[in-house]
């Protein structure tokens, strides 16, 4: 009785709440699942904007790739050698804070003095920057090249933490006209003085193939001696004088592929499955939303009723939640000494969804992204329904498609594109913010499923 009782107050409280709503006042919410079209894209190259700059060659079954590093270097301004300096050693020094590829493989570096073009601090610079005008590679200013190891720690440094930090350090030619030449510089007025009379530094590789550094930091160190009177007696000392590349200057990565074409041809053989986005080859997949589909079959689901005028009633269109899942297939998940040359190279762990048409601003400039211009995918692990882990990028595109929705004129199609980019954060007293996004210059190979092979969006919409 009590339970018969209960169901006729539902009842009567439903048919409460419907009968006090005008008919267009009432809410309608659907679900819809939209097929989608995408393909592999490709660019010449990107901005040099480097966290970190790439030195060495690579082979791999993502092509074979080369990278080398322009710089200048910061001079100590307003500084003076004492009038008896004499310079016993130059010195130049990098750090790496990691490695792709085969680590007890050997690679060969030597560096020459740029004697080309100056590079300009305001400028930026592309990846396929023309080496050729800025150094003629006419002779090393090392002593010996130097032959590195990646794995090993020849010249390693014990960090304040207790962690080792890879280096490499490499001793230029006293005999070299760049070594007297920089000696001869005793006063240090401004950056721009100094860059006329030092342009910089290349960095290259001359042979190996399986390794790529991350190099972190570029320093040169200058080793000289003075004497002095100190208490009617010359006393020596030993000092040394360090030139930076860092922020204060500009540092270009020129990162080439030399057999591009034939990876992109190789690349959509399995385009009806699977599509990929390589960093920094400038390869990406691009993504079409059918947003005039989406507008229609929203706006028939959206007609509330004929009304008695005999014209139609639609909804205000409202986006509540349009997921775009891109499932990730080569992770990498076995042991060190499993991999292989396929797996050197992995998913990058921020993958950016822009449109198309204002991708080359945000990247170039380094936009923070916004929901109607561009979204930040993590790379997330989940399982499927058997337990096994999955890979993936989210993006809920309701703030982009509502705003396309509720435009006068809606295009057939809008172009996507998934860009691998490097994030920074800021954390406030609350929350923690994307502050900066660019576009990554570090190794990765993104493979994902296709829209041919099950790349959908699932929308879910209302009216009002």
């Amino acid at each position: 009785m009590l339970a018969a009782l209960m169901a006729s107050c539902d009842t009567d409280l439903a048919g409460i709440g419907s009968g006090i709503l005008i008919q267009s006042d009432s809410i309608v919410v659907k679900a819809d699942t939209f097929s989608l079209n995408s393909r592999i894209d490709s660019s010449s190259a990107i901005v040099s904007l480097p966290d970190s700059a790439l030195l060495g060659e690579l082979e791999s079954d993502y092509g074979t790739v080369r990278a080398e590093i322009l710089t200048q270097l910061t001079c100590p301004e307003g500084y003076e050698y004492p009038s008896n300096a004499v310079i016993d050693s130059i010195s130049l020094f990098f750090y790496y804070s990691s490695w792709v590829g085969d680590g007890n493989a050997p690679l060969s570096v030597n560096v020459y003095e740029m004697d080309g073009k100056q590079l300009n601090y305001s400028r930026q610079y592309k990846t396929d920057i023309n080496l050729s005008d800025y150094c003629s590679r006419t002779k090393s200013i090392l002593r010996n090249r130097r032959i590195i190891v990646a794995s090993e720690k020849r010249d390693s440094m014990l960090s304040s933490s207790n962690v080792y930090v890879p280096m490499v350090r490499m001793m230029t030619d006293s005999t070299s006209d760049f070594f007297h030449r920089f000696a001869a510089i005793r006063k240090f007025t401004t950056q721009d003085d100094f860059n006329k009379q030092f342009k910089g530094l290349l960095l290259e590789t001359d042979f190996g193939s399986s390794t790529m550094l991350n190099v972190k930091d570029i320093t040169l160190g200058v080793y000289y001696h003075f004497t002095y009177d100190k208490a009617g007696r010359d006393t020596t000392v030993n000092d040394l004088k360090v030139f930076y590349a860092n922020s204060e200057v500009r540092t270009v990565n020129r990162i080439s592929y030399v057999d591009k074409p034939d990876l992109l041809k190789n690349l959509a053989k399995d385009s009806t499955q699977y599509n990929y986005i390589i960093g920094p080859a400038g390869v990406h997949t691009r993504i079409s939303l059918p947003v005039r589909q989406m507008e229609q079959q929203i706006q028939h689901n959206l007609i509330e009723s004929i009304l008695p005028t005999g014209d139609t009633l639609i909804k205000r269109p409202y986006v509540n939640l349009a997921e775009l899942r891109v499932d990730v297939e080569n992770v990498f998940s076995g042991s060190a000494s499993q991999r292989t040359r396929n797996d050197w190279l992995q998913p990058a762990q921020y993958m950016l969804l822009v449109r198309e048409a204002s991708a080359e601003r945000v990247l170039k400039g380094s936009e923070i992204p916004t929901d109607t211009c561009a979204i930040v995918g993590t790379l997330t692990q989940g399982t499927d329904s058997l337990g096994n882990p999955t890979y993936y990028y989210s993006y809920d595109l309701a703030t982009l498609l509502t705003y396309e929705l509720r435009k006068d004129s809606t295009p057939a199609w809008l172009d996507m594109r998934l860009v691998p980019v490097n994030v920074q954060t800021a954390t406030t007293s609350s929350t923690t913010i994307i502050s900066s996004v660019r576009e990554a210059q570090n190794l990765s190979a993104t493979k994902i499923r296709s829209a041919a092979s099950g790349l959908t969006l699932k929308m879910v919409y209302s009216g009002f």
